[in-house]
């Protein structure tokens, strides 16, 4: 049996289910969208208000984007080890492609393992970053929504519920503060283990060994592990640098969405056109939706965030006119960028593939644990 046939074999066992499962839930969200009236690809007559020039002005504003979002993760790295930076911008966008095509997001594992480096940036060192930068994104999108939430004027009455699915407006206006509840307390956490280390440590043991010391022991070591992320905000330049970019990256996000949703003639009832904040808040509902464990591409669930943030907005004829127009553009531009994107450097470098294929979880049966998982080797 050849090794391509083997770790073909070696990912289908592994995550068989989670494909399954993402088939299921893809299944479900495009019915239920379908159902209600809302397509994943729209009628010829719904791209009529279409400016086409705003799809590659849109498409310019995703490549600095996707710059920023990729580039900010050598701030949080430099704490452990200094790497260049053309090289995290090509382990990020071939991350950021996995992350969209694998299903569940295992796709998470992809960046942390191309950059390990035996003697100098270890495993779970990597991973810690890559959870800080998770952590933070998540914080300062779920502030970012609840700012719009309680700031920016919705319909007037609201619809009782979101046209294509079986959930209330209220309810997704909701969402967007439980978000920011569970980031909240996910930053605390780990910085609680970053800052007061010791005791966080002998109160996780305390709780968690009435059921079992193991597990308490266990719980303790990679929340200290994931912890170590925090290293940058020690350091006032790197925490400086990372949050100027992480605003950039996220602000361009915004502002590319407004401009693609004008550029497709997403208006109120009253003629008027979307606003910023209004943006802000379909890309903050859009965060809120893709937190459940995804499809590969994020296919109905992408769909289903976009919906519901301009169902508080927008009425019916436009989420089915010029607003299934938006989403649908929104999300093959998207798509095709990241794909694309981590495709330039698959494709100039034989040894980014090489290690790429080489991921455990990925592809075959896991490597045996070395020094580049120990966080003592950093």
């Amino acid at each position: 049996m050849s090794d391509t046939t083997t770790r073909s074999h070696g990912f289908l066992r592994r995550h068989g289910g989670k494909l399954i499962a993402s088939v299921i839930i893809t299944a479900g969200i495009v019915f239920t969208l379908e159902k209600g009236g809302l397509t994943l690809v729209p009628e010829g007559g719904d791209f009529a208000h279409v400016r086409w020039w705003t799809l590659p002005a849109y498409l310019v504003t995703l490549a600095v984007m996707s710059y920023f979002r990729a580039v900010r993760w050598r701030f949080l790295l430099r704490s452990f080890a200094e790497v260049p930076r053309r090289r995290v911008l090509a382990v990020s966008w071939i991350g950021f492609a996995a992350i969209l095509l694998m299903p569940f997001r295992i796709g998470e594992i992809v960046r942390p393992y191309m950059l390990r480096e035996k003697g100098k940036l270890s495993m779970s060192s990597a991973t810690g970053t890559v959870v800080a930068e998770r952590v933070v994104d998540g914080l300062y999108l779920s502030v970012l929504l609840a700012l719009a939430l309680i700031l920016v004027p919705t319909r007037n009455p609201l619809s009782d519920k979101v046209i294509g699915l079986p959930i209330t407006v209220a309810q997704v206006r909701a969402s967007g503060f439980i978000m920011l509840a569970v980031f909240t307390a996910a930053f605390i956490t780990i910085a609680v283990f970053y800052f007061a280390r010791e005791w966080a440590r002998r109160m996780t043991l305390a709780v968690f060994s009435l059921f079992s010391k193991r597990l308490g022991d266990k719980l303790a070591e990679t929340a200290e592990n994931l912890a170590n992320g925090l290293h940058f905000l020690g350091r006032g330049r790197d925490a400086g640098g990372f949050l100027a970019e992480t605003t950039a990256y996220w602000m361009l996000n915004a502002a590319g969405m407004w401009l693609l949703a004008w550029g497709c003639g997403v208006v109120h009832a009253d003629g008027s056109a979307i606003t910023f904040g209004e943006a802000c808040a379909l890309m903050g509902m859009l965060g809120c939706t893709i937190l459940i464990p995804g499809p590969p591409g994020l296919l109905g669930v992408f769909q289903a965030g976009i919906y519901a943030g301009m169902a508080m907005y927008f009425p019916a004829h436009v989420l089915t006119g010029p607003g299934a127009a938006y989403v649908f553009i929104l999300y093959a531009i998207q798509l095709a960028w990241t794909v694309a994107a981590a495709g330039i450097f698959l494709v100039g470098d034989r040894g980014a593939l090489s290690k790429l294929s080489a991921t455990p979880g990925l592809a075959g049966p896991s490597e045996p644990p070395s020094s580049l998982d120990n966080p003592r080797a950093a």
